[in-house]
């Protein structure tokens, strides 16, 4: 969705030399969007797409054979013949033509001219439409040009358009109308889009996202920065933002969508041991590597991976993701540089046989990386659970390495692009740790408008720019942890002995937790929960206060706003119950009393309120 997101923006931009129209459903961009998608219209070589100018007989039945089921049948070589006297061979809308003219579409003229560069009007455009959808003339009330334009607009065609009878098209006023047509009802009574093979949102429009996937090619691996491409690229995206050719770099994954002229890179990677094929090392389909498990995407590389490729069990390979997360391609880790970074959250020891069937057994370090993915590397030595390292590769194997502090501090933007004056890179990753292992992948959005201290930054990497690539946090937003909701508490003590249990309910599942010999002093509402191997080893109160307003990310309680946490449990309490809900259903303070808990952790980017009850009134 982001990828969608950044392509719209974009096209946007290339609209600026076209006049407002008042459009009826999608927005612009996704009207031009769309029929680029679809490859009704292109724009020329820069990617220009001309809206202002008028339309001709040629170029509309080009529209209308790429609107068609016919888009895939036309031949892409110079025609040898000519149907019409004025349409002679070697004409770039031979083909075209004469699909249009073979299904009925558009006709020619009696002195066996079809005029091509003559422009079209309303009504001419109305009638060709119509034929497609599969109407005829008896099929209308009325004569031409009235009918013809009557049942155009009940259709629903000619939303986004201003022109009436009699005048001309602008390629902007096609573009609207095609658009239209995809959602327009045929004779049959099917919509029109489906009849092609095409999808459709709930709320009835053309799927954007899946039109524009659909006609992706892909995916390649840039040789040396180099994409082979039929096209001259318009537009890039790398990893779902707005790039350009320099950006370009050699092992990136890439995708081209012609029609649009877009291309969309990848560099997503993964380096460590492969370890496992699965089924078989003689035709896998998944590979395991660093610990995790990847799909193979293609041929080529599930070749590279089998018992005939390149690669065997034990040696360290790099797996060039594309963007599905499955595998596109291969290459040793010593030809990417390639480096990860993250925190330690165990350690330990494996084993794999290799292809000769003998034993490698070794030492391991399990991290959870920046990128978001949890990963096993082997390791020369054990590195203490919470410590900060980087991985990297050299002579065939990895080596990881703890690294030092290196700390900044500032003022978060508000719109989360710079921590101070040192700019975020635009695929910045950032980790949230503590020195205990416990983490958490935090978004720049997350730290905007707030201020950090040196002691909330543990490290940071830049790149050639200077902006900040990587950000390793000490427990800054306090979203390391795990909250819920206490909703009862025994604790007994006489002499040594005590005794105690705790009820909770977290994102809505209920437990109990019985420790042993271990006194919490907390009381019901909402909790702060702290996990040791997988098992709760301490629990601490959030701070209470009495909701007075609310709204969808802060509210206020005794004269103070806090900002609402994006993963809030909301809870509706009836009958000595504890439902989980969401703000939307219980927001209304009129008939909720609302109490928020929120942590108070003296983190620079905490205070959030991270549990909320409501009681009906």
């Amino acid at each position: 969705m982001k990828r969608l997101c950044t392509l719209c923006l974009a096209l946007v931009m290339s609209l600026t030399c076209l006049a407002a129209v008042p459009a009826q459903g999608a927005d612009l961009a996704s009207v031009q969007g769309a029929v680029q998608a679809l490859g009704i219209m292109t724009g020329d070589e820069n990617g220009n797409m001309n809206l202002t100018a008028p339309i001709t007989r040629a170029q509309f039945s080009k529209m209308l054979v790429m609107a068609s089921p016919y888009k895939d049948s036309v031949s892409s070589g110079i025609s040898n013949y000519s149907l019409f006297s004025d349409v002679r061979r070697g004409h770039w809308a031979t083909e075209y033509i004469r699909v249009a003219v073979e299904q009925g579409w558009v006709t020619g003229y009696s002195d066996g001219t079809f005029r091509p560069d003559q422009t079209i009007k309303l009504e001419e455009a109305a009638a060709s439409l119509l034929r497609l959808l599969g109407y005829e003339n008896s099929d209308l009330v009325g004569s031409y040009p009235a009918a013809q334009i009557n049942k155009f607009l009940a259709l629903d065609l000619g939303d986004g358009i201003t022109v009436t009878q009699g005048q001309l098209l602008t390629r902007g006023d096609c573009m609207y109308i095609f658009y239209n047509l995809m959602t327009a009802q045929t004779k049959a009574g099917s919509v029109y889009a489906t009849t092609l093979g095409y999808s459709l949102t709930a709320s009835g429009e053309l799927d954007y996202a899946g039109l524009v996937s659909s006609d992706l090619k892909g995916p390649f691996t840039a040789d040396s920065s180099h994409l082979d491409l039929p096209f001259t690229p318009v537009t890039y995206t790398k990893n779902g933002h707005t790039a350009s050719a320099s950006d370009v770099a050699e092992y990136d994954i890439y995708y081209y969508n012609e029609n649009m002229r877009s291309v969309y890179l990848y560099s997503n990677r993964v380096t460590g041991t492969y370890t496992t094929a699965s089924p078989s090392t003689t035709s896998p389909t998944s590979v395991t590597v660093a610990g995790n498990t990847y799909t193979l995407g293609t041929s080529s590389a599930a070749y590279k991976l089998s018992s005939m490729g390149d690669f065997t069990v034990g040696d360290v390979v790099t797996l060039l993701l594309g963007m599905d997360g499955t595998v596109a391609d291969v290459v040793a880790a010593e030809e990417v540089s390639s480096i990860c970074y993250g925190v330690v959250t165990a350690n330990g020891n494996s084993s794999y046989v290799t292809e000769g069937g003998a034993i490698e057994a070794g030492r391991t370090v399990q991290l959870f990386c920046t990128d978001g993915t949890t990963r096993t590397f082997t390791a020369n030595a054990s590195l203490r659970i919470g410590s900060i390292v980087s991985v990297s590769y050299s002579g065939g194997r990895t080596v990881v390495r703890s690294i030092g502090s290196k700390s900044l501090s500032g003022q978060v933007s508000r719109d989360g692009t710079k921590l101070g004056d040192t700019r975020f890179a635009s695929d910045i990753q950032i980790l949230d740790t503590d020195r205990d292992g416990n983490y958490a992948l935090i978004y720049p959005s997350r730290l905007a408008g707030y201020r950090l201290d040196s002691d909330d930054v543990r490290w940071y990497a830049t790149n050639e720019d200077g902006e900040i690539t990587h950000l390793i946090l000490n427990n800054a937003t306090g979203d390391i942890y795990t909250y819920g909701l206490l909703t009862s508490v025994m604790e007994q003590s006489s002499g040594i002995s005590i005794t105690s249990s705790y009820s909770y309910v977290i994102n809505g599942t209920a437990g109990i937790h019985v420790p042993d010999g271990t006194m919490y002093n907390v009381e019901t509402g909402g909790a702060r929960f702290i996990y040791v191997d997988g098992q709760i080893s301490g629990i601490r109160n959030l701070e209470r206060a009495e909701v007075d307003n609310i709204t969808s990310t802060q509210l206020t309680a005794d004269g103070r706003t806090y900002r609402i946490s994006e993963q809030v449990q909301v809870y509706l309490r009836s009958s000595g119950t504890y439902l989980l809900t969401n703000l939307t259903a219980v927001g209304d303070t009129s008939e909720y009393k609302l109490t928020a808990y929120y942590d108070d952790l003296n983190a620079s980017a905490g205070g959030l309120v991270r549990v909320i009850v409501a009681t009906p009134r």
